[in-house]
Formats: structure tokens, C-alpha cells, sequence
């Protein structure tokens, strides 16, 4: 009887229904906007898929007699040459924005999924198992939240170096406190369910209750944190390739393409900052609108309200 009910419980918990995809596809229409945000953001993904057969040119080819030349810039044959332009040193504008946007989303997927991964397991053990290991994990949480994080991602890279591998480490480890507080409330207030109890009755170890009983039913925030982080993360890999300290020099990121433009915003050559900037303003915007939707979307006080 206790088994039948504990799989009763389960399955109402933890099996994902159709009611609920229809319900999300209802949100989505009504609100319209995450629907423009999501085809926005595939249209990303397959850039980045197809980034190579999609771009017009080599983003590192330079031509220095075609420097600086304007967005649509036609050729002596008249056919379209630099569709947006051309930078300092004569490289495709457009090419590099289209290679840049694969960097910019694997960072930021990659941090996000590191981050994520790391803090939700953290915070799990921290909240199910309390005690010394709660005191541990939440303390050295409070030491890395007493450093400001762009200095200290700063301070790492100086020694490690620039490179999309140290990027994405520095910036998922970064990412980590943000989850394990959340999940470390989530699963206090999980673990004292009745199904949680009614498993841990017929014997079932603290990894099964974990995995089948509380992840499940703490992740709806986790995932609504990511969707901003992932925003986050991306102007955070823009900002550190402003200074320097992103990618190496060989690679095309977005950040790098805003700081190769500074030197020639005072000379009136705006397409270099404008193009990027817009790229980086629209995927934010996006993850952001997705993001708002999620939150609203996953939060079980709108439920009735027809959310």
C-alpha cells in the first residue's frame, strides 16, 4: 500500500504531462513576445550551427586597401561587397559578428551549464544534509560573494591567460553561488514533503530521494535563473574581451569586435560599434524576455490565473 502510494506520488510529481505543454504553448500565444524571442534565438543558434557556410568572407582574411569601408559597399563590379562594413584592418564586419555569435553562446551556454551544474549540486547536499556540510558549503559561498566578481574573473584570468577554455572555467565557477542558494532553500522546504517522507520510510537511500524526489521539484527556478544568467554571462565574456582579457587575438568575439571600434567612434565610423552592439542587445533582450516568460510561466501561484 505504502509503495503504491509512493509511486502515486511520484508520478504526479516527476512525469512530465502533455496538459502541460499544451498549457505552455497557450502562454506562449497569449504573450506573444517570448515567441519572438525564442525565433530570434534560433535564428542564433543556427548561425552558429552554420556559421561557416553562412559567413561572406574569412573573419580573420585583412585587406588593407578595403579598410574602413562603409555598410553596403559595392565592388567596381557593382555586386554587394561588405555588407556591413569594414573594420581597421579590412576584415568583414559582417563575417565576424557571424563568427563572434558562436563564441559569444557557447561561453555562454558552457559558464551557464558549469555554474549551474556545480551550485545545484552543492546546494542540494548543503540543504538535504544540513548541519557541519550546510555551514561549509554556505561559508565559502559568503567568501567568494565578498569579492566584486568582475575583479575577481579579472584577477584569475591575469594569471591564467586569455582562452575560451579559461573564460568559460572562470566565468561557470563564477556562476555557482547564485544556484546553490536557491537550490539550498528549495530543497529545505522539499525535503520535509510527504513524499519525500514516504520514500525515505520504505528505505530508499538519500541518492534515490535526491535524484527522484527533490531535483525534480526544485529545478522550475533553476532553470528560470539560467535563461538571465546565460544573458549575463554573454555580456560579461563582451566585457572582459573589451579589456583584454577574453579570447585570444585570432578570435572573434563580440566583445572584441566593440573594442577594436573604439578608437574610431570619434572619426565617424559607427557601423563598428553599432552592428555588435546590436547583436549583443537583441540575444540579452531576448534571454531576458524568455527568461520573464519562464518565470511566469513555471510559478505555481499564476497557474490558475491562466498563465
Amino acid at each position: 500500500m505504502t509503495e503504491n502510494r509512493v509511486s502515486t506520488l511520484r508520478s504526479e510529481n516527476l512525469m512530465p504531462r502533455s496538459s502541460e505543454w499544451r498549457r505552455a504553448r497557450g502562454s506562449l500565444i497569449r504573450a506573444r513576445w517570448p515567441i519572438v524571442a525564442i525565433g530570434l534565438l534560433g535564428l542564433l543558434v543556427l548561425v552558429t550551427i552554420f556559421g561557416p557556410a553562412i559567413a561572406p568572407k574569412d573573419p580573420n582574411r585583412q585587406t588593407l586597401i578595403e579598410r574602413l569601408l562603409p555598410p553596403l559597399h559595392t565592388n567596381e563590379d557593382g555586386q554587394l561587397d561588405y555588407i556591413l562594413g569594414s573594420d581597421v584592418m579590412g576584415r568583414d564586419v559582417l563575417s565576424r559578428i557571424i563568427y563572434g555569435a558562436r563564441v559569444s553562446l557557447m561561453v555562454g551556454l558552457a559558464a551557464v551549464l558549469i555554474g549551474g551544474t556545480l551550485g545545484t549540486t552543492l546546494g542540494v547536499i548543503a540543504g538535504y544534509f544540513g548541519g557541519v556540510i550546510d555551514d561549509v558549503i554556505m561559508r565559502i559561498a559568503d567568501i567568494q560573494l565578498a569579492f566584486p566578481f568582475i575583479l575577481l574573473t579579472i584577477m584569475v584570468l591575469v594569471v591564467l591567460g586569455p582562452g575560451v577554455l579559461n573564460l568559460v572555467i572562470v566565468l561557470g565557477v563564477g556562476q555557482w553561488v547564485t544556484y546553490a542558494r536557491i537550490a539550498r532553500g528549495q530543497t529545505i522546504s522539499v525535503r520535509s514533503k510527504e513524499y519525500v517522507e514516504a520514500a525515505r520510510s520504505i528505505g530508499a537511500t538519500n541518492l534515490d530521494i535526491i535524484l527522484r524526489a527533490i531535483v525534480p521539484n526544485i529545478v522550475s527556478p533553476l532553470i528560470v535563473i539560467a535563461s538571465f544568467n546565460v544573458a549575463s554571462v554573454i555580456l560579461s565574456e563582451a566585457s572582459l574581451s573589451y579589456l583584454g582579457l577574453g579570447v585570444p587575438e585570432d578570435v572573434a568575439t563580440w566583445g572584441k569586435i566593440l573594442a577594436e571600434s573604439r578608437d574610431q567612434l570619434l572619426a565617424g565610423k559607427w557601423w563598428l560599434a553599432v552592428f555588435p552592439g546590436i547583436a549583443i542587445m537583441l540575444t540579452v533582450l531576448s534571454l531576458n524576455i524568455l527568461g520573464d516568460w519562464l518565470r511566469d510561466f513555471l510559478d505555481p501561484r499564476l497557474r490558475g490565473n491562466g498563465m
